[in-house]
């Protein structure tokens, strides 16, 4: 696979990320800094490490299974892993400039 078919399925993924809220806060997953790493391998099996904003977020069983599956409808994917961590904790500076002003922290 090219570098430049990765990179596709990577915007792909990363759309698709983008369209996950977590249901408290009307910001994407991915602008709230919950999307530490994506990564498209050969055979376009992709690997995200995502963390919650708290270990005890009410969300922690729907966000990452949500992840998963939005990242899993995209055409031609052939294998998912979402990891959790909580390593490094979240924190609010993780947020985007754009979720920051979302939420007026700016």
């Amino acid at each position: 696979m090219s570098d430049q078919n990765i990179e596709n399925l990577r915007d792909k993924v990363l759309a698709a990320i983008k369209t996950v809220y977590d249901p408290e806060i009307p910001v994407d997953v991915y602008e709230l800094g919950l999307i530490y790493e994506i990564n498209v391998f050969p055979v376009n099996n992709v690997y995200v490490l995502m963390t919650l904003t708290s270990p005890s977020c009410p969300a922690a069983e729907i966000l990452p299974g949500e992840v998963k599956q939005k990242v899993k409808d995209i055409e031609g994917v052939n294998d998912v892993e979402v990891e959790l961590t909580f390593d490094p904790p979240y924190s609010q500076d993780m947020m985007s400039e754009a979720a920051k002003l979302e939420l007026g922290f700016l």
